[in-house]
């Protein structure tokens, strides 16, 4: 993802629509060719979603290296 694409991308509303596409996907009422293109949109939000979670992860690994505390994030 791009630092264009992420400053105008929703964490929140990207895993409202994942979870929309779950549900529908769970009623069994979509054909099969609805339920490709929810799978497919499904997973280019799960990679964005992933991205996103990355880029924050790695921002407070920044700041927590700034304020001398190198302790990897999950280290306790």
């Amino acid at each position: 993802m791009t630092k264009k694409k992420a400053a105008n991308f929703d964490f929140e509303q990207a895993l409202e629509n994942l979870e929309e596409l779950v549900s529908a996907m769970e009623e069994g009422e979509l054909t099969l060719e609805e339920s490709l293109e929810a799978f497919e949109k499904g997973i280019k939000l799960t990679r964005e979603c992933q991205s996103a979670l990355k880029q924050a992860e790695q921002k407070v690994q920044i700041l927590i290296n700034e304020n001398g505390d190198t302790e990897e994030l999950g280290d306790e």
